[in-house]
């Protein structure tokens, strides 16, 4: 009777915190008061796939359940990407009978990465993929092997990992494991044998300390990685990224599936590249796998054009307090051949923590939008001051900047007779701000 009570108020809450916007953790915050236990008395599908990681977890838990959805299959899966134990909860009782038989072939659950442990000590995955792990909301997780340890503790026996190989604290994971998937790139003609970035995390081996050679880095310190000292080294991957043309917008895998990408960014093949991997685990083929992600554009809001009077552009929401996820934006915008415009916003640094921390900032890689395809920089948000300070600190010359406090006034700066296309880089905190200045496509 109590698993029943918990489910039904469950799912009213959800329902009625549906109409309002609102539905995706609360219920099941209290769910897990009426019933602390509660996920351990529902009665499981035979598979559970989650992902966690720093960057790219609601990306590509989409696209799994887009490709497994495509062949057929059941899932149950947080499509809202409320990732924490409240959030998934209020999924599986959402998902479940009043008798406690959650109703799919699959559940698929996004994880935040430093409350796993707290989610997964009732649900046992039978699948884990890790996708990276970066500095990310450093007043938050501390370093990336603080949330490495904390990830440690969501893995248990019986759970076979899916690991991203050119990540080389992600690959710690798969130390002394048989069940371990690997999935991860070759080199790409865009590779380089130094580091480009504003840091460097892959300095040291993350097992012994000692220094780490790379052969190649794909960005930042994502690529193939030795220590010079204990052996640790880059796995032979499973699942491979044979080439990329970012260019052209392709990638292939296993040097004969090629995908067109939506999105053209080396960031976003890794998550692809994770899909892929689960949705091969899962039975499907990798023709029929590259046939459902050909051009496919992601529902979650991370990529959304507009149109502003005359002129095009595209919002890219990239997490504040993240740097990797700035890097790899910046990236899209400077390989713009045709030239752009690029706006910059920060007005909140965060949704959920309130902080005035800038420090992040200088983890970016700014300096990239000095090359010529970026025409104008245009800085904005009640912390464009602090923005200024940062780019005072590149070799970009400061007439090819602008800055205005109020986004209004900058995207009025914009609307303008120019030609140029308009890459807005922002935070999910801020980009509600700006698309109401312009047509959203």
């Amino acid at each position: 009777m109590r698993v029943f009570l918990t489910i039904l108020i469950c799912r009213l809450l959800r329902f009625a915190g549906g109409l309002v916007g609102k539905g995706s953790s609360m219920p099941g915050k209290v769910a897990l008061r009426l019933c602390p236990d509660i996920l351990s008395r529902v009665k499981l599908p035979p598979y559970i796939i989650a992902v966690t990681g720093s960057n790219g977890k609601t990306s590509t838990v989409e696209m799994i359940a887009h490709i497994l959805l495509q062949n057929g299959k059941r899932v149950a899966w947080n499509r809202e990407g409320s990732n924490q134990i409240e959030g998934v909860t209020t999924l599986v009782l959402g998902s479940a009978t009043l008798g406690g038989r959650v109703k799919s072939d699959i559940l698929l659950i996004e994880s935040d990465e430093r409350f796993a442990r707290y989610t997964f000590k009732y649900i046992k995955p039978t699948h884990y993929v890790i996708t990276n792990l970066y500095r990310d909301q450093l007043t938050r997780n501390g370093h990336p092997e603080w949330v490495y340890d904390a990830l440690a503790d969501s893995i248990y026996d019986g759970t076979q990992l899916i690991l991203n190989a050119d990540d080389p604290l992600v690959s710690r994971f798969g130390q002394g494991r048989e069940d371990v998937v690997w999935f991860g790139a070759d080199r790409f003609s865009s590779d380089t044998d130094t580091l480009c970035s504003a840091y460097d995390d892959g300095a040291y081996c993350p097992c012994c300390k000692a220094p780490m050679t790379y052969t190649s880095h794909h960005y930042n310190h994502i690529g193939h990685y030795a220590c010079t000292a204990c052996g640790y080294r880059r796995h032979d991957t499973d699942y491979t990224i044979t080439a990329v043309d970012l260019e052209k917008g392709e990638m292939t895998v296993d040097g004969k599936y090629k995908i067109a990408l939506a999105l053209k960014s080396l960031y976003n093949i890794y998550n692809i590249m994770a899909a892929y991997t689960v949705a091969s685990i899962a039975g499907i083929s990798g023709e029929k796998i590259a046939a459902d992600m050909n051009n496919y554009v992601l529902k979650n809001g991370r990529v959304i054009t507009f149109s502003l009077g005359s002129r095009r552009g595209t919002l890219l929401a990239s997490k504040h307090e993240n740097s990797i996820s700035y890097d790899q934006s910046i990236r899209v915008a400077c390989a713009h051949k045709d030239g752009c415009d690029v706006l910059i916003i920060v007005d909140a640094v965060s949704r959920k923590y309130f902080t005035s921390d800038v420090s992040w900032l200088y983890d970016i890689d700014f300096e990239m939008l000095g090359c010529e395809n970026v025409r104008q920089i245009v800085l904005a948000g009640k912390y464009v001051n602090d923005l200024a300070v940062r780019f005072s600190y590149t070799d970009i010359s400061p007439e090819k900047i602008k800055m205005f406090e109020d986004i209004g006034d900058a995207v009025k700066h914009l609307d303008s007779d120019r030609a140029e296309y308009i890459y807005t880089i922002t935070c999910f905190s801020d980009k509600g701000k700006f698309l109401a200045l312009v047509k959203e496509d």
